[in-house]
């Protein structure tokens, strides 16, 4: 091998790592769900008032 190949693969080396660790320092700012849940949409989240409940007649509180 020549000199310059040397160098190409010792490049291409070196680039392969710096990218590697580009990438986990970018996809380290993302949140994943712990492993073995099952994934929520935000609309399967129960709310505070659920829709389906009406409140409360007020003619049923007075006496």
């Amino acid at each position: 091998m020549s000199s310059w190949e040397v160098w190409l693969i010792i490049l291409l080396v070196i680039g392969v790592v710096f990218s590697n660790i580009a990438v986990l320092k970018y996809s380290a700012k993302f949140k994943l769900p712990p492993f073995g849940q099952p994934h929520q949409k935000d609309s399967d989240k129960p709310d505070s008032q659920d829709s389906t409940q009406k409140p409360p007649d007020k003619e049923e509180h007075r006496k």
